[in-house]
């Protein structure tokens, strides 16, 4: 045991906590702690969350957007334009997108972007379960909603190359969005309006 912590339990509780996102020692030990502060019902109450997300959450076997069905309430909704697709890298994108209240298409979530310095290319995404969305007939266009990073550019490139033959129209934002900026950070005020301006997607490669 580390002499720093007086139990080995709550070393092993800080380490966990410690291996989140942005989470670093100091903080986890401020979590642990609260956590020991408060009644056993409202920490299990925590843990059984947290499991049970773990265990039953599923993802739209359409649109890879977490759900908890098969069919996620996007996707199932028949309010939605089902020929209007938004491409973006997760979910935490549709979020940021509905919450503009400006979008009224669907999504398709490709779970990250091609990035070969992180190992990641095209057959490690949900690339060609769009390929096949727009295959199946139904969708008119599809709008480029990724990050405006080189990777994310070079993925609209990729996507664009294997649906250019397909006849759907494609778009990408509008660059309110900062180049180099992650969509899910943008405000919504701004996200909003790349949507609604939208421009046709260009390529000069």
């Amino acid at each position: 045991m580390n002499q720093q912590y007086p139990s080995v339990l709550l070393e092993k509780a800080v380490d966990e906590f410690s291996k989140l996102p942005g989470i670093g020692k100091k903080t986890a030990m401020r979590l642990v702690l609260h956590l020991l502060r408060q009644d056993k019902s409202a920490v299990e109450s925590f843990g059984n969350a947290i499991i049970t997300l773990k265990r039953e959450v599923k993802y739209c076997q359409t649109c890879h957007n977490i759900s908890d069905t098969e069919s996620c309430q996007i996707c199932s909704n028949p309010q939605r334009d089902h020929s209007l697709v938004c491409i973006v890298e997760n979910i935490r994108d549709v979020m940021a997108i509905e919450a503009t209240q400006q979008y009224r298409g669907v999504y398709h979530v490709l779970g990250g972007i091609i990035s070969p310095m992180d190992g990641i290319g095209p057959s490690d995404l949900e690339i060609q379960s769009l390929i096949d969305r727009v295959q199946a007939g139904g969708i008119k266009e599809v709008i480029f909603a990724l990050s405006t990073t080189m990777e994310g550019d070079t993925t609209n490139f990729y996507i664009y190359r294997k649906l250019e033959k397909s006849g759907v129209d494609m778009s990408v934002l509008s660059r309110g969005v900062s180049v180099g900026d992650e969509l899910a950070y943008a405000d919504e005020v701004t996200l909003g309006r790349s949507i609604v301006n939208r421009t046709k997607f260009k390529t000069t490669l």
